[in-house]
């Protein structure tokens, strides 16, 4: 219980961060050229990193060993896996990724997915590890 308030204060105020950089994010455009993925760091602090992150393609099946993601589509339309579970998601859904859970992204629509992503704790990407998945 007290984790999972942590988690909302937490959200909460990466929202109001947020908010005083963009309030209208579904506007926010990639700031460079790229061939699959590109992530922009909007806010951070030692209980957060947010980014937003736009995907072509895919996002590989990978997990986070001490980080909670949490995640909102702000366009686009995509297949996410989600440990066990598949799932399509579209513009204005949102999703909680425990840490330790594997997940990955591919791309349904004809443009890019665009994601509000939330890393509880600072994220600096140290704990994020590739998963091979056999052929």
């Amino acid at each position: 219980m007290i984790k999972k308030l942590a988690i909302a204060l937490i959200l909460v105020l990466a929202a109001a961060a947020i908010a005083q950089l963009d309030p209208n994010l579904s506007s926010l455009k990639a700031n460079k050229a790229y061939d699959n993925i590109h992530v922009e760091q909007i806010s951070n602090d030692s209980n957060q990193t947010a980014f937003v992150i736009w995907i072509k393609n895919e996002v590989a099946l990978h997990k986070h060993e001490w980080h909670t993601e949490n995640v909102y589509i702000l366009d686009g339309k995509g297949e996410m896996t989600l440990g066990d579970e598949k799932f399509v998601v579209h513009k204005g859904d949102y999703f909680n990724i425990p840490e330790g859970t594997p997940h990955a992204l591919k791309v349904l629509s004809s443009g890019p997915v665009k994601v509000l992503s939330i890393q509880s704790p600072y994220f600096d990407g140290s704990d994020r590890i590739l998963i091979s998945t056999p052929q």
